[in-house]
C-alpha cells in the first residue's frame, strides 16, 4: 500500500461512516448499505484509481436506487 492509496481510504471510510449515521437516522436501508460498502471495500482495493472509481460509483449509488 502506498500513501495515496491509505489516505483514499481513509477518506471514503470517513464519508461511509457519515452514510451509514444517516441512514440510520433516516431509517433507509440502501443509504446505510451504502454506508457499510465504503467503509469495507478500501480493505480490497488496492489500486488508487480504482479506489477512487469504486467509492464515486458508491457515493452515487443512493442517487438512483430508492426503496
Amino acid at each position: 500500500m502506498n500513501t495515496a492509496t491509505i489516505l483514499w481510504g481513509l477518506l471514503f471510510g470517513s464519508i461511509g461512516l457519515g452514510y451509514f449515521i444517516y441512514g440510520k437516522k433516516q431509517s433507509n436501508i440502501v443509504i446505510r448499505l451504502t454506508g457499510i460498502a465504503l467503509m469495507v471495500y478500501p480493505y480490497f482495493v488496492d489500486n488508487a484509481i480504482a479506489l477512487i472509481l469504486i467509492g464515486t460509483g458508491l457515493m452515487l449509488l443512493p442517487r438512483f436506487i430508492q426503496l
